[in-house]
């Protein structure tokens, strides 16, 4: 035989698969009636352990390893067009739809907000682009931007995420594991790192600078053309400036924003010293409160699965039923627990369409632990 006749007893085969799925989707809906009326749950754990271990058992041993992974998805997308049939809402579901209804039309301009470090930081200038005239309060670190929001001192907090180039925020998704709060919005900001220090001062005067370890790592080239030049980290890049500012020694400088010029009037000595030009950082706006404003097309989700095989897979199977689009995919280790993790999901579905409230009616009894972090639009 030549690939022409595989492929044709392939399309042969596929008729017949298809005429089948289609009969087992139709027995799908009459059980979803059946369990509807005797108010009976969708899942039955302990019958589809049995179907799993009773088609691997039945296949040849070549392919046995593949079988019950054919079968774990048919049976999800069966869970899944059951949810649907049945209508199935969840506390959940309806909160969200209350958050849709409740939350305004348009974003607030003149709030308070919590931010980390000092005026000029990177979390300034992402704060004038969501807010535009905002009331900045200013705290040492992340962990007390959370505990503002949640005692009320702050309606919102903003905070950064992750980085292009340096990745995650780490201590930023621990502090989430803790905090119970909402994302109502996030921006993704272009970050320029450019050496600065006080008027008047040449590039051959330098002999310190100063800047966030990962501005540092991020400028290294250019840091390397200055080897007789000692830089030191600190706990961010508008801290740094201040410092360059506030000093007596002519000598240091600051790796920070351009917004730092003018709060603290500095010279710019060299503009834009990253490595990489398409450098971006993505902050999150937080609330205490869930709101949902009009836009919102991404949302976000922390959850802790079973410690068992599959069930990551399983998780990602719902997904990919609904054809709901995964932005992105982040574990990280509980404190509490060896080698058990909490994983942090990024969606790309619109909060009102109905694939994303039959996931979120879904999704909580399929996990261990499931946190709703909200839906939000963001800025680019």
């Amino acid at each position: 035989m030549d690939q022409n006749d595989y492929r044709k007893q392939f399309d042969e085969i596929d008729r017949e698969l298809l005429e089948l799925f289609i009969k087992r989707m139709d027995l799908a809906a009459g059980i979803a009636a059946y369990k509807k009326e005797k108010g009976l749950p969708v899942q039955d754990l302990r019958r589809e352990r049995e179907k799993l271990l009773t088609v691997a058992e039945a296949s040849p041993e070549a392919i046995r390893e593949y079988t019950p992974r054919l079968w774990s998805v048919l049976m999800e997308l069966s869970r899944s067009y059951q949810n649907r049939l049945m209508g199935k809402e969840s506390a959940l579901t309806e909160r969200i739809r209350s958050a849709i209804e409740n939350t305004p039309a348009l974003f607030p301009d003149r709030v308070s907000v919590a931010c980390q470090g000092v005026e000029g930081a990177n979390s300034h200038i992402a704060c004038d682009r969501l807010f535009g005239s905002a009331n900045i309060l200013w705290f040492r670190d992340f962990a007390s931007v959370y505990t503002a929001i949640e005692k009320g001192l702050c309606r919102y907090g903003v905070i950064p995420v992750e980085n292009s180039t340096a990745g995650s925020v780490n201590s930023v998704y621990d502090l989430m594991m803790r905090h119970e709060f909402s994302i109502v919005r996030s921006i993704r900001l272009k970050v320029d790192h450019n050496l600065l220090a006080k008027p008047g001062v040449k590039l051959s005067e330098i002999r310190e600078i100063y800047s966030h370890e990962q501005a540092i790592s991020q400028c290294a080239e250019f840091l390397r053309s200055l080897p007789n030049v000692k830089v030191i980290p600190c706990e961010n890049t508008a801290a740094a400036a201040k410092m360059a500012a506030e000093s007596q020694d002519r000598g240091i400088a600051a790796l920070s924003s351009r917004l730092c010029m003018q709060y603290y009037n500095l010279d710019c000595l060299k503009a834009s010293v990253q490595d990489q030009d398409n450098n971006y950082t993505r902050f999150i706006c937080i609330a205490k409160d869930l709101e949902i404003y009009p836009g919102a097309d991404r949302t976000s989700l922390m959850v802790t699965l079973p410690n068992e095989r599959g069930s990551l897979f399983r998780l990602l199977a719902r997904f990919n039923a609904l054809g709901i689009n995964l932005l992105k995919l982040e574990s990280r280790p509980l404190p509490e627990r060896e080698f058990e993790f909490m994983f942090y999901f990024d969606l790309d579905t619109p909060v009102y369409a109905p694939e994303f409230l039959q996931l979120m009616s879904e999704l909580p009894e399929a996990c261990e632990s499931f946190h709703y972090l909200g839906s939000y639009r963001e800025v680019l």
